[in-house]
Protein backbone atom coordinates (compact mmCIF):
# COMPACT_ATOMS: atom_id res chain seq x y z
CA UNK A 1 0.00 0.00 0.00
CA UNK A 2 0.75 3.86 -0.78
CA UNK A 3 1.26 5.62 3.06
CA UNK A 4 2.46 9.32 3.90
CA UNK A 5 5.62 8.89 6.38
CA UNK A 6 7.55 10.72 8.59
CA UNK A 7 11.06 10.98 7.32
CA UNK A 8 12.58 13.43 9.54
CA UNK A 9 12.02 17.26 10.82
CA UNK A 10 10.36 18.82 7.77
CA UNK A 11 10.98 15.94 5.60
CA UNK A 12 7.62 13.62 4.76
CA UNK A 13 7.53 10.98 1.86
CA UNK A 14 5.04 8.73 0.27
CA UNK A 15 6.09 5.28 0.46
CA UNK A 16 5.22 1.71 -0.66
CA UNK A 17 4.33 -0.54 2.60
CA UNK A 18 3.08 -3.58 3.38
CA UNK A 19 -0.67 -3.88 3.74
CA UNK A 20 -1.49 -4.35 7.67
CA UNK A 21 -2.58 -7.53 9.15
CA UNK A 22 -4.60 -8.43 11.95
CA UNK A 23 -2.56 -8.78 15.42
CA UNK A 24 -4.95 -9.22 17.83
CA UNK A 25 -8.38 -10.85 18.28
CA UNK A 26 -10.20 -7.37 18.64
CA UNK A 27 -8.51 -6.06 15.34
CA UNK A 28 -10.00 -5.16 12.02
CA UNK A 29 -8.40 -3.53 8.55
CA UNK A 30 -9.99 -0.74 7.46
CA UNK A 31 -10.21 0.10 3.32
CA UNK A 32 -9.23 3.92 3.75
CA UNK A 33 -11.59 6.05 1.68
CA UNK A 34 -11.22 9.92 3.43
CA UNK A 35 -8.44 11.04 5.68
CA UNK A 36 -7.66 14.22 6.57
CA UNK A 37 -4.67 16.76 8.09
CA UNK A 38 -4.78 17.72 11.61
CA UNK A 39 -3.29 21.04 12.30
CA UNK A 40 -1.30 18.99 15.03
CA UNK A 41 0.37 17.19 12.52
CA UNK A 42 2.42 20.38 12.25
CA UNK A 43 4.05 19.30 15.53
CA UNK A 44 5.09 16.24 14.44
CA UNK A 45 6.46 18.03 11.01
CA UNK A 46 8.43 20.43 13.01
CA UNK A 47 10.00 18.23 15.38
CA UNK A 48 8.46 19.97 18.64
CA UNK A 49 7.21 16.35 19.69
CA UNK A 50 9.62 13.71 20.60
CA UNK A 51 9.76 10.04 19.96
CA UNK A 52 8.64 9.44 16.29
CA UNK A 53 10.85 6.91 14.43
CA UNK A 54 11.52 7.60 10.26
CA UNK A 55 8.85 6.10 8.29
CA UNK A 56 6.14 6.34 10.84
CA UNK A 57 2.76 6.53 8.80
CA UNK A 58 1.10 10.03 9.71
CA UNK A 59 -3.00 10.78 10.18
CA UNK A 60 -5.17 10.44 13.03
CA UNK A 61 -8.58 11.59 11.04
CA UNK A 62 -9.51 8.70 9.13
CA UNK A 63 -12.73 6.55 8.06
CA UNK A 64 -13.42 3.75 5.34
CA UNK A 65 -14.60 0.03 4.74
CA UNK A 66 -14.06 -2.46 6.92
CA UNK A 67 -12.29 -5.41 4.76
CA UNK A 68 -11.34 -7.84 7.89
CA UNK A 69 -11.79 -8.43 11.29
CA UNK A 70 -10.28 -10.45 13.61
CA UNK A 71 -12.27 -13.27 15.51
CA UNK A 72 -12.21 -11.74 19.01
CA UNK A 73 -14.86 -8.52 17.45
CA UNK A 74 -18.63 -8.65 18.28
CA UNK A 75 -20.02 -8.73 15.07
CA UNK A 76 -23.31 -7.18 15.83
CA UNK A 77 -21.05 -4.23 16.55
CA UNK A 78 -18.83 -4.35 13.48
CA UNK A 79 -18.38 -6.71 10.49
CA UNK A 80 -16.68 -6.93 7.02
CA UNK A 81 -18.52 -4.03 4.71
CA UNK A 82 -19.08 -1.41 7.37
CA UNK A 83 -18.14 1.95 6.52
CA UNK A 84 -16.59 3.61 10.00
CA UNK A 85 -14.96 6.75 10.76
CA UNK A 86 -12.58 5.59 13.37
CA UNK A 87 -11.66 8.16 16.65
CA UNK A 88 -8.46 9.20 16.92
CA UNK A 89 -8.28 7.99 20.31
CA UNK A 90 -7.54 3.84 20.86
CA UNK A 91 -9.86 2.70 24.14
CA UNK A 92 -10.12 -0.56 24.91
CA UNK A 93 -13.85 -0.35 26.59
CA UNK A 94 -13.13 -2.05 29.26
CA UNK A 95 -10.74 -0.19 31.57
CA UNK A 96 -11.65 2.39 34.25
CA UNK A 97 -11.61 5.01 32.12
CA UNK A 98 -13.31 3.43 29.65
CA UNK A 99 -16.22 2.39 31.56
CA UNK A 100 -17.12 5.91 32.18
CA UNK A 101 -16.72 6.75 28.69
CA UNK A 102 -13.55 8.69 29.08
CA UNK A 103 -11.96 6.79 26.23
CA UNK A 104 -8.93 8.99 25.55
CA UNK A 105 -7.87 7.97 29.34
CA UNK A 106 -7.73 4.02 27.96
CA UNK A 107 -5.23 2.46 30.73
CA UNK A 108 -4.73 -0.29 28.35
CA UNK A 109 -3.86 1.07 24.53
CA UNK A 110 -0.76 2.82 25.75
CA UNK A 111 1.95 0.51 26.67
CA UNK A 112 4.51 3.21 26.46
CA UNK A 113 2.37 5.62 28.83
CA UNK A 114 5.95 6.04 30.82
CA UNK A 115 7.18 7.70 28.40
CA UNK A 116 4.49 10.21 27.79
CA UNK A 117 4.50 10.15 31.66
CA UNK A 118 7.75 11.74 31.88
CA UNK A 119 7.55 13.66 29.22
CA UNK A 120 3.66 15.44 29.92
CA UNK A 121 3.05 14.58 33.47
CA UNK A 122 0.32 12.04 32.89
CA UNK A 123 -0.47 9.73 29.49
CA UNK A 124 -3.20 9.86 27.06
CA UNK A 125 -5.00 6.58 25.63
CA UNK A 126 -2.94 5.53 22.53
CA UNK A 127 -3.27 7.25 19.66
CA UNK A 128 -3.61 6.39 15.81
CA UNK A 129 -0.26 7.84 13.90
CA UNK A 130 1.46 10.14 16.51
CA UNK A 131 4.89 9.17 18.44
CA UNK A 132 6.22 6.08 19.94
CA UNK A 133 4.97 7.73 23.51
CA UNK A 134 1.63 7.10 22.13
CA UNK A 135 3.17 3.81 21.33
CA UNK A 136 3.73 4.14 17.91
CA UNK A 137 0.38 2.92 16.15
CA UNK A 138 0.61 4.15 12.23
CA UNK A 139 -1.65 6.64 11.68
CA UNK A 140 -4.22 6.70 8.71
CA UNK A 141 -3.17 8.99 5.90
CA UNK A 142 -2.85 5.44 4.26
CA UNK A 143 -4.67 2.78 2.00
CA UNK A 144 -5.35 0.15 4.60
CA UNK A 145 -5.18 0.90 8.24
CA UNK A 146 -4.90 -1.55 11.17
CA UNK A 147 -7.34 -0.52 14.09
CA UNK A 148 -6.87 -2.10 17.85
CA UNK A 149 -10.42 -2.98 19.25
CA UNK A 150 -12.13 -2.37 16.47
CA UNK A 151 -15.72 -3.00 18.20
CA UNK A 152 -14.91 0.04 20.67
CA UNK A 153 -13.69 3.02 18.66
CA UNK A 154 -15.32 2.97 14.79
CA UNK A 155 -18.32 5.01 14.30
CA UNK A 156 -20.45 3.62 12.48
CA UNK A 157 -22.19 5.52 9.25
CA UNK A 158 -25.36 5.06 7.33
CA UNK A 159 -25.32 4.38 3.45
CA UNK A 160 -26.02 7.89 1.55
CA UNK A 161 -23.45 9.82 3.64
CA UNK A 162 -20.86 10.87 1.55
CA UNK A 163 -17.39 10.76 3.63
CA UNK A 164 -16.80 14.46 3.36
CA UNK A 165 -19.94 15.03 5.46
CA UNK A 166 -18.78 12.68 8.42
CA UNK A 167 -15.18 12.30 8.47
CA UNK A 168 -14.62 15.17 10.59
CA UNK A 169 -16.12 13.10 13.34
CA UNK A 170 -12.82 11.86 13.62
CA UNK A 171 -11.27 13.86 15.61
CA UNK A 172 -11.85 18.04 14.71
CA UNK A 173 -15.64 18.03 15.41
CA UNK A 174 -15.78 16.97 18.25
CA UNK A 175 -13.04 18.55 19.52
CA UNK A 176 -14.67 21.88 18.51
CA UNK A 177 -18.32 20.51 19.89
CA UNK A 178 -16.28 20.32 23.03
CA UNK A 179 -14.76 23.28 23.54
CA UNK A 180 -17.98 25.04 23.12
CA UNK A 181 -19.92 22.61 25.47
CA UNK A 182 -17.23 23.24 28.08
CA UNK A 183 -18.45 26.99 28.45
CA UNK A 184 -22.21 26.17 29.42
CA UNK A 185 -24.06 27.71 26.89
CA UNK A 186 -27.50 28.85 27.71
CA UNK A 187 -30.12 29.45 24.85
CA UNK A 188 -29.95 33.25 24.25
CA UNK A 189 -26.47 33.40 24.85
CA UNK A 190 -23.95 35.50 23.45
CA UNK A 191 -20.42 33.29 22.93
CA UNK A 192 -16.93 35.17 21.69
CA UNK A 193 -14.45 33.01 19.76
CA UNK A 194 -11.24 34.19 19.45
CA UNK A 195 -9.42 32.26 16.83
CA UNK A 196 -11.46 31.13 13.61
CA UNK A 197 -9.57 28.27 12.26
CA UNK A 198 -10.76 24.86 11.68
CA UNK A 199 -11.80 23.57 15.24
CA UNK A 200 -13.17 27.12 16.00
CA UNK A 201 -15.51 26.89 12.92
CA UNK A 202 -16.95 23.88 14.51
CA UNK A 203 -16.69 25.37 18.25
CA UNK A 204 -18.90 28.57 16.11
CA UNK A 205 -21.67 25.92 14.99
CA UNK A 206 -21.76 24.12 17.91
CA UNK A 207 -21.99 27.24 20.14
CA UNK A 208 -25.44 27.66 17.92
CA UNK A 209 -26.22 24.12 18.02
CA UNK A 210 -26.30 24.27 21.78
CA UNK A 211 -28.28 27.25 22.29
CA UNK A 212 -26.15 30.33 21.25
CA UNK A 213 -28.27 33.47 20.20
CA UNK A 214 -25.38 35.20 18.86
CA UNK A 215 -21.47 33.80 18.49
CA UNK A 216 -18.64 36.52 17.70
CA UNK A 217 -15.78 35.68 16.30
CA UNK A 218 -12.41 36.87 16.55
CA UNK A 219 -9.09 36.66 13.59
CA UNK A 220 -7.19 38.42 11.48
CA UNK A 221 -7.69 36.45 8.28
CA UNK A 222 -10.03 37.09 5.89
CA UNK A 223 -11.11 33.62 4.26
CA UNK A 224 -11.48 32.41 7.96
CA UNK A 225 -14.02 35.48 8.93
CA UNK A 226 -15.82 34.84 5.83
CA UNK A 227 -15.99 30.89 7.02
CA UNK A 228 -17.33 32.07 10.14
CA UNK A 229 -19.92 33.93 8.56
CA UNK A 230 -21.45 31.57 6.20
CA UNK A 231 -22.12 29.16 10.03
CA UNK A 232 -23.49 32.45 11.23
CA UNK A 233 -21.52 34.32 13.29
CA UNK A 234 -20.56 38.00 13.19
CA UNK A 235 -17.19 38.84 13.03
CA UNK A 236 -14.50 41.13 14.16
CA UNK A 237 -11.34 41.85 12.51
CA UNK A 238 -8.89 42.67 15.34
CA UNK A 239 -6.10 44.02 13.16
CA UNK A 240 -8.77 46.61 11.95
CA UNK A 241 -10.66 47.81 15.34
CA UNK A 242 -8.42 49.52 18.13
CA UNK A 243 -9.51 46.83 21.21
CA UNK A 244 -10.86 43.82 20.72
CA UNK A 245 -12.96 44.00 24.08
CA UNK A 246 -13.90 47.66 24.12
CA UNK A 247 -15.38 46.60 20.51
CA UNK A 248 -16.99 43.66 21.64
CA UNK A 249 -19.09 46.13 24.37
CA UNK A 250 -20.16 48.26 21.97
CA UNK A 251 -21.70 45.12 19.61
CA UNK A 252 -23.12 43.62 22.74
CA UNK A 253 -24.21 46.72 24.21
CA UNK A 254 -22.75 45.48 27.72
CA UNK A 255 -21.26 49.15 27.91
CA UNK A 256 -24.49 50.64 28.37
CA UNK A 257 -25.21 47.97 31.70
CA UNK A 258 -22.25 49.42 33.74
Amino acid sequence: MKAVCWMGVGKMSVETLPDPEILNRRDAIVRITSTCICGSDLHLYNGFIPTMEQGDIMGHEFMGEVVEVGAGVDRDKLKIGDRVVVRFTIACGNCFFCKRELWSCCDNSNPNYWMAEKLLGSSPSGLFGYTHMMDGYAGGQAQYGRVPFADVGPLKIPEGIPDDKVVFLSDIFPTGYFGALNVDIKPGDTVAIWGCGPVAQFAIRSAFMLGAERVIAIDRFDYRLRLAEEGGAETINYEQVGDVVETLKDMTGTRLMH
